[in-house]
């Protein structure tokens, strides 16, 4: 599902403009990534939260010109999704994977 495809789904069942769903939802996920940004996690009850996890330093092999590289220590976004949503995903629709 695409963000278009959430949007018109959100417009359709709430009977709100779809300029003005387009607009909240751009806003939710601005406010998401700021926060993020700044080094706040953002929880949201039931859905999942968005956390920002730190990577050590560590080193790695360049196998093609056979050099080690040193990464840095970094941060990166993450998506634990709520127990409740994982239940609900598990318990959904099966889908085969032959389909």
């Amino acid at each position: 599902m695409t963000k278009a495809e959430i949007i018109a789904e959100i417009a359709n069942k709430t009977g709100i403009e779809k300029v003005d769903v387009q607009e909240t939802v751009e806003a939710f996920f601005k406010v998401v990534k700021n926060s993020m940004v700044s080094g706040e996690n953002v929880y949201v009850r039931g859905f999942g939260s968005f956390v920002v996890k730190k990577r050590a330093e560590k080193t790695a092999r360049n196998i093609s010109k056979n050099t080690a590289i040193i990464i840095p220590e970094h941060f990166v976004p993450s998506f634990k999704p709520a127990k409740v949503f994982v239940d609900k995903v598990k318990t959904g629709n099966k889908v085969t994977a032959n389909a």
